[in-house]
């Protein structure tokens, strides 16, 4: 997995006051932990945009102070309810052989013959899933192949687990399937009603014809009597 180096500087005061300033001055404040104990520090707000602000996943390198080098993930992120600006973030330090949790993107490819030539829909239930795994072994993303799904075949985690990291989903969640559009739906419907219409009045015009065409003209017995 690609990772996203951001070079941080400890914090002396944790005070909502320092806090603050922080974020006036355009700056994040943040939290490692992981550790012995949690490490706070901040880095420049701008640092986060290609870790944040993307589809995809990835690892962080955090420079601290320019010294110490340590591989972490992002464990939580809260941002402003009205600005959408980062207001602070918790990183969780990654160790070679600690497995650790993270949110992997969704990666649909290919084209499907139940949408291409059969009018139905791709349904994307899932757009992220969580894995846990090594972190060597974190993929930058899980891959859907659509190519071979006809109307009303699905992808489900069983199809693309791999051994190298475990779903934290049960295998039966579907994660994208085709449906039959509305459009079709209702021109499918339509259809059905206009024949079942057009069987009912054939069924009358048959029925009228017997009684009509079928019945035998009756024979005047008096006059056959007379002859």
């Amino acid at each position: 997995m690609k990772s996203i180096t951001i070079n941080g500087s400890k914090r002396e005061s944790v005070g909502k006051s320092s806090t603050k300033a922080l974020r006036n001055a355009g700056k994040v404040p943040c939290v490692l932990y992981g550790g012995e104990k949690p490490v706070h520090f901040s880095a420049d707000e701008i640092s986060f945009s290609k870790l944040v602000y993307t589809p995809n996943a990835h690892t962080v390198v955090i420079y601290m102070d320019n010294k110490s080098e340590i591989n972490a993930v992002i464990q939580d992120i809260q941002f402003h309810p009205v600005s959408e600006k980062i207001l602070h973030i918790d990183f969780l330090q990654l160790y070679e052989g600690k497995e650790v949790t993270m949110t992997i993107p969704v990666r649909f490819e290919g084209n499907a013959p139940g949408v291409r030539n059969q009018g139905g829909n791709l349904s994307k239930n899932k757009r992220k899933l969580s894995v846990r795994a090594l972190p060597k072994d974190l993929p930058d993303y899980i891959l859907a192949d659509i190519s071979s799904l006809n109307l009303n075949d699905k992808i489900t985690i069983a199809d693309v687990s791999e051994e190298t990291f475990k779903f934290l989903h049960p295998d039966n969640m579907v994660i994208c399937q085709v449906k039959m559009s509305r459009a079709s739906l209702s021109l499918e419907t339509g259809e059905e009603d206009e024949e079942g219409e057009e069987g009912t009045e054939g069924s009358e015009a048959g029925e009228n014809s017997t009684i009509e065409g079928g019945e035998t003209p009756k024979t005047d017995e008096n006059s056959e009597a007379k002859e």
